[in-house]
């Protein structure tokens, strides 16, 4: 048997016809750029959000830069966040000129540490990025208490945590923005790039909306600097209209393969990491192995494909590395060499999942 790790022409083989409908209404309405359609996705997500305003933009990377600069941050400013997370939010504190400021993780859910929050706080960063990791939400409470204590503004990373929520409230509705992606394989995916930002905060909605069409606040006139063209496309916006009702249903089916990985997987060289409730929708199921690319080669003959997420620590990218000490980030370096995804969509069937459970449990050591 082979078990790819997220077959994206599966997910999508019974919305065909939906999905080409969609995409016609756009063709036939003659609007592509922010129409009907991108209204209609701003007012449904900000309402499954629990939130007031939404703002499409062309990618959850373009998300990010927009929120830093919409809360200010320029050159010469600090920005606390993770080093384990692909880089996302390094790159876009780099475009913003801005340093980030690295924060360990705790190795039981790999989610920031809230000591190592304290001890970036204490070194007065203009923002904090917090990120909601393979589908988890972090500690984003005590988090926003400690930014709040601190005047440090929070901006939410949710690209992997779509419909996560705690105590009544998701994703996003935690901190002062919002981030998310729209990547083909995010639990709620367009058919190419897009992304949105969310918010309770008017005035911040206006900046994000002025920000994402170069600046402007009437037609060619600019007045906030830092603006770019990032625009959610009509043809994006009506996939992601057809698919956000389906959204609970995918992330129920998630949550279920990850339980038949947690209560069956039962090999002593492999530990998944500690995960579950409402408020984890398992875009990815990641376990750590001391063994792992050994581990890696075995699934693969058996037909399981992986992937790593994620191999390299954001401090030890060649592109990205800053004049100065390397931060100490142990419990980084531990997971980034020891994390394995395992295939955990919702098109994934009964068979596949046993297949690679009894994979997983062959594993020679």
């Amino acid at each position: 048997m082979r078990v790819p790790f997220f077959p994206l022409a599966r997910l999508h083989a019974d919305r065909r016809e939906a999905l080409a409908g969609a995409m016609l209404e756009v063709l036939d309405s003659g609007w592509f750029v922010l129409g009907p359609q991108v209204e209609r996705f701003e007012r449904d997500f900000a309402a499954y959000c629990g939130l007031p305003h939404c703002i499409g933009v062309g990618n959850g990377s373009d998300a990010l830069v927009l929120a830093l600069r919409a809360l200010g941050v320029g050159p010469g400013d600090r920005v606390a966040t993770v080093a384990n997370a692909a880089a996302y939010s390094s790159v876009a504190i780099h475009a913003c000129g801005a340093e980030p400021l690295f924060v360990d993780i705790e190795p039981e859910r790999l989610l920031m540490s809230l000591a190592s929050v304290e001890q970036a706080l204490a070194q007065r960063p203009k923002v904090l990025v917090a990120t909601h990791l393979y589908g988890q939400l972090c500690a984003i409470e005590a988090i926003a208490e400690r930014c709040r204590a601190a005047g440090v503004a929070l901006i939410e990373d949710c690209a992997q945590a779509h419909g996560a929520r705690r105590g009544g409230r998701l994703a996003g509705a935690f901190g002062d923005i919002g981030c998310y992606s729209f990547y083909p394989t995010k639990n709620l995916g367009a058919l190419g790039d897009g992304g949105a930002l969310v918010t309770a905060d008017a005035a911040l909605a206006r900046r994000l909306r002025a920000l994402r069409q170069y600046g402007w606040t009437d037609k060619y006139r600019i007045e906030h600097p830092g603006g770019c063209n990032s625009r959610l496309d009509e043809l994006q916006a009506a996939v992601l209209n057809a698919e956000l009702p389906l959204l609970d249903g995918r992330n129920a089916r998630r949550r279920a393969i990850a339980a038949r990985y947690l209560a069956e997987i039962a090999h002593p060289a492999i530990a998944p990491i500690a995960r579950g409730g409402q408020d984890d929708v398992f875009h990815l199921f990641v376990l750590r192995c001391a063994h792992r690319d050994a581990l890696r080669a075995h699934l693969t003959e058996h037909g399981v494909q992986t992937d790593i997420h994620y191999p390299l620590p954001d401090h030890r990218q060649p592109g990205l590395q800053d004049a100065g000490a390397m931060p100490a980030l142990p419990e980084t370096e531990r997971a980034c060499a020891e994390v394995l995804s395992l295939p955990c969509h919702p098109v994934l069937t009964d068979a596949e999942i046993a297949h690679v459970i009894a994979a997983c449990n062959a594993f020679p050591t």
